[in-house]
C-alpha cells in the first residue's frame, strides 16, 4: 500500500502471514524495479532497470543493497524466505493455546477496559428478542468492533444464559487461507477475559469426515481476526471458558470466477455435507457467522472512493439488502446466484461462510437485526450486519 508517512513516501510492503514481521517502504525511484522480480526476469534485467532510473552504470551497489534488502525481510520467494515460513508454522503448530493476535489494537487488552467497552456496547443497543423458540445462529460482522460495535449487539444481544452450556461453532472468514478449504484448530483461544475451550472431539470428528478441503491447524488461526472477535464477545456475554469449534472458511473462488456451485468443487461439498451431519449428530450446537458484507471503495481496488451511505454506496446498500432477502429467507441457491453475478462485484467477504450454514441448515430462517456501513478509512466502505437464525 501507500506508504501514510509523508516523511517517508512511497511503497510500503508488509507481510499478512506474519511470517516476517519487517515493514518496509521502497522509495518512489525503486517501486519500479519491484516488477522485476516476477519470477521469469534475472539481475540483468534489475540492473538495465536501475541504470534507466538513474541514468548511470555504475548500480552494482544499488542492486545489491536493493535485493538483499527484500530477501532478509522475507519478501523474496527465496531460501530466507522459506525458513522464515516453516519456522512461524512450526511455532504455531508447537502452541497449546492460540494467543490473542488483535489484543491492544482492535480491542483494549486490558480486560476491565476490555469489560467496560463491551458494556459499553451492549448497554447502547436494545436487546434484541429472543423470546420465541428455535434460537440456533447469529450473524455478527468482524469489522474492528470500534466500527461495528452496533451490529456486533444487536446479534450477541440474543445470547441467553441458557446458551452458556452450547458449543458454538464458529464459521468465519478466512482472509488468508486457500480457496475452497476450510481451516481447524483444536487449539484453545485465549484472550484477555480468560480461555475459551475448543471441542476438540467435535474438531477430530470434522477433520475426519471432512475430507481434503479440512485443513488442520490452519496456521491462518494464529493471526486471522475473525473467529477472535467472536469469542470475546462469547465470553462478555456468557463467561470465558465459552466451548468452542473455530472454522475458517476460504472463499468459494472456483465458483465465483468459473462458474457452477461451490459443491461442484469436491472437497467443499465433502466438507459441508460433514456439517450437515455434524448438525444431526449434535443438536445442541449453536452456530455463529464471523462475517462482512461488501468492500467497497479505494482499499479494494475500486477507481473510487466510497463513502458510507451516500453516492456507490447506495447502490451497494441495494445489493446487501437483496443477498440479505435471500439469506434470512434460507435460500442458499438464490443466494449464490446473487454472489456470481458481475464477479461478486460487491466483493462480500462472509459468502462461503454464509453459504456453508445455509446448505447445512436448511431449516434455518433469518432476522436482520441491524445493517450498517462505516467507512474504514476515508475512501472505503464495509458493510455488516446483526442476524438472528431460527429453525
Amino acid at each position: 500500500m501507500q506508504s501514510p508517512s509523508p516523511e517517508h513516501p512511497g511503497l510500503m510492503i508488509r507481510d499478512p502471514y506474519r511470517y516476517s514481521d519487517s515493514v518496509l517502504v521502497i522509495p518512489p525511484g525503486l517501486t519500479q524495479c519491484l516488477s522485476c522480480f516476477d519470477g521469469s526476469q534475472t539481475e540483468l534485467d534489475l540492473r538495465a532497470e536501475l541504470v534507466r532510473i538513474t541514468g548511470g552504470f555504475d548500480v552494482q551497489d544499488i542492486l545489491r543493497t536493493f535485493v538483499d534488502t527484500l530477501s532478509g525481510a522475507g519478501f523474496l520467494e527465496d531460501e530466507q524466505f522459506e525458513n522464515m515460513r516453516e519456522s512461524r508454522r512450526q511455532d504455531f503448530a508447537e502452541q497449546a493455546v492460540r494467543e490473542p493476535s488483535h489484543a491492544g489494537a482492535a480491542y483494549p487488552a486490558d480486560p476491565e477496559e476490555l469489560r467496560t467497552t463491551l458494556d459499553s456496547y451492549m448497554n447502547a443497543e436494545p436487546a434484541a428478542d429472543s423470546a420465541r423458540d428455535g434460537l440456533f445462529a447469529l450473524a455478527a460482522p468482524h469489522v474492528s468492533p470500534e466500527g461495528g460495535w452496533r451490529s456486533y449487539a444487536s446479534a450477541y444481544s440474543v445470547l441467553r444464559p441458557e446458551h452458556k452450556d452450547r458449543t458454538f461453532v464458529i464459521l468465519a472468514t478466512s482472509h488468508y487461507g486457500r480457496p475452497e478449504t476450510f481451516g481447524l484448530t483444536r487449539k484453545p483461544f485465549r484472550t484477555p477475559l480468560g480461555t475459551a475451550r475448543t471441542d476438540a472431539a467435535l474438531v477430530d470428528w470434522l477433520a475426519e469426515h471432512g475430507g481434503p478441503a479440512a485443513i488442520m491447524e490452519d496456521y491462518c488461526h494464529s493471526f486471522e481476526h475473525t473467529v477472535e472477535l467472536q469469542v470475546i464477545f462469547l465470553q462478555h456475554a456468557l463467561g470465558p471458558g465459552v466451548r468452542i469449534l473455530p472454522v475458517l472458511c476460504g472463499p468459494f473462488a472456483k465458483s465465483v470466477l468459473e462458474g457452477g456451485k461451490p459443491e461442484d468443487d469436491d472437497g467443499v461439498s465433502q466438507f459441508i455435507r460433514a456439517l450437515g451431519e455434524l448438525r444431526q449428530r449434535e443438536p445442541g450446537l449453536f452456530w455463529i457467522l464471523g462475517v462482512d458484507m461488501a468492500h467497497m471503495g479505494a482499499r479494494y481496488g475500486d477507481s473510487f472512493a466510497a463513502t458510507a451511505g451516500e453516492g456507490r454506496m447506495l447502490d451497494a446498500s441495494e445489493g446487501d439488502w437483496a443477498r440479505i432477502e435471500r439469506i434470512t429467507a434460507g435460500d442458499p441457491t438464490g443466494f449464490w446466484e446473487l454472489v456470481r453475478e458481475n464477479r461478486d462485484s460487491l466483493k462480500w467477504c462472509g459468502s462461503s461462510a454464509f453459504y456453508a450454514f445455509l446448505k447445512c441448515a436448511p431449516e434455518a430462517r433469518g432476522q436482520l437485526l441491524r445493517y450498517e456501513q462505516w467507512n474504514i478509512d476515508e475512501q472505503s466502505v464495509v458493510s455488516f450486519a446483526g442476524l438472528a437464525f431460527r429453525g
